[in-house]
């Protein structure tokens, strides 16, 4: 564990902005080559990913003030503060809440600009897992998003100030956040390779859809959450995160099966 690399005076770099940093690097990389090879604008593919991020952030913050609202009530400004948490060495900001708003708003940005939405969405969505996996290293190195228990022989412990140590002691955990940058990588690694083979517009961001609520549904069986984050229904408690991932997976599948058959009607009614 390693929250901060060094200093500049007063001023602290620490490992998990910093890994999203690069993540957000390597991933405009990754958009500016393959929007030159599809054709697309660069300087509006550019113009989206800032608009990701920017939304991205507001989002993530707004979903964990909406799970953790008891945090701000005797500090009500501190919402505004998308690194602020009560829970020490843990960054206020949830994955989902970023990610359902920037959707929509890259949904946005294309239908005012006129570009192909799934096209679009097909060339971006490998970089998601250019950033889970480094993030979620990030997120190793910061001691956040930990996992539960395991007997298993890869547990791993962390120092006595951290949250993980102050709830679980010096049990050996799950590396919930090794685990989702594997997965991450080999995200990425999938849909590239998708990508480059795709059979339709829409194929590559339904099969990411798909695949990202399948991890997320199961990794939250080796996560901590607190009892916020959870429900209670029917006699299981899923957690918020597992309830979107079913939607997530409901909208994907539905791209994959509406979008092919469209194309085949149009098609169709053009060859007639």
């Amino acid at each position: 564990m390693c929250r901060t690399l060094f200093k500049i005076g007063p001023l602290g770099i620490h490992t998990y902005g910093l890994m999203l940093a690069i993540a957000f690097f390597i991933g405009l990389a990754y958009v500016y080559r393959r929007a030159k090879r599809e054709r697309l604008p660069v300087e509006q593919m550019f113009n989206l990913a800032y608009i990701i991020v920017f939304t991205g952030i507001i989002g993530g913050r707004l979903g964990y003030v909406v799970l953790h609202v008891s945090e701000f009530a005797d500090d009500p400004f501190s919402i505004i503060n998308p690194f602020h948490s009560d829970r020490i060495g843990i960054a206020g900001l949830n994955l989902y809440g970023g990610v359902v708003l920037a959707l929509i708003a890259a949904w946005a940005y294309l239908r005012i600009k006129k570009l192909p939405v799934l096209a679009v969405f097909d060339l971006v969505a490998p970089t998601v897992g250019i950033g889970l996996g480094l993030g979620r290293i990030g997120c190793f190195l910061n001691g956040c998003c930990f996992g539960t228990p395991t007997t298993l022989p890869w547990g791993v412990t962390f120092p006595e100030d951290s949250i993980p140590s102050f709830i679980y002691g010096q049990q050996p955990l799950h590396p919930a956040q090794l685990y989702s940058s594997a997965y991450g990588f080999l995200l990425f690694w999938g849909l590239h390779q998708l990508l480059k083979r795709k059979r339709f517009d829409g194929q590559v961001m339904a099969v990411y859809l798909m695949v990202e609520a399948v991890f997320r549904y199961l990794i939250e069986y080796v996560r901590y959450y607190e009892t916020e984050m959870k429900l209670s229904f029917l006699g299981m408690e899923p957690t918020w995160n597992q309830i979107v991932s079913l939607m997530l997976f409901a909208i994907g599948l539905i791209i994959y099966i509406r979008v092919p058959r469209r194309l085949y009607r149009e098609t169709g009614a053009a060859g007639s």
